[in-house]
């Protein structure tokens, strides 16, 4: 069960990194990236983002690219939330398929 202090400090990151998502993805055509989820454990160290890409197909690369770039996203991400956060939560970055599984389940549905 996540604390109050959790779900504000994760609301805050998801709003925070889709930002600095929707400013890159500018340069990248073709590709939507954007934020559906973020957990931060209780000791408030490390921040989960799930990431849903659109094509899928590209998403298990960006989601690499992501990880290692981990450092540049995580200083932006600090400088955006200075004032809000004593200590930034290390990233970590994870491909969110609920969306393809959805489409997965309707399509059998349909049969």
């Amino acid at each position: 069960m996540e604390t109050t202090r959790q779900n504000k400090i994760a609301r805050l990151i998801q709003k925070e990194l889709s930002d600095i998502f929707l400013l890159q993805s500018k340069s990248m055509s073709g590709v939507i990236v954007s934020v559906t989820n973020v957990r931060v454990t209780p000791d408030l160290s490390i921040a989960h983002a799930y990431i849903s890409v659109f094509p899928s197909d590209k998403s298990e690369e960006i989601v690499n690219n992501l990880n290692g770039n981990m450092k540049s996203i995580r200083y932006d991400l600090g400088t955006r939330v200075r004032f809000q956060l004593r200590v930034i939560p290390e990233l970590k970055f994870h491909v969110d398929d609920s969306l393809d599984y959805l489409e997965h389940i309707d399509e059998l549905l349909k049969k």
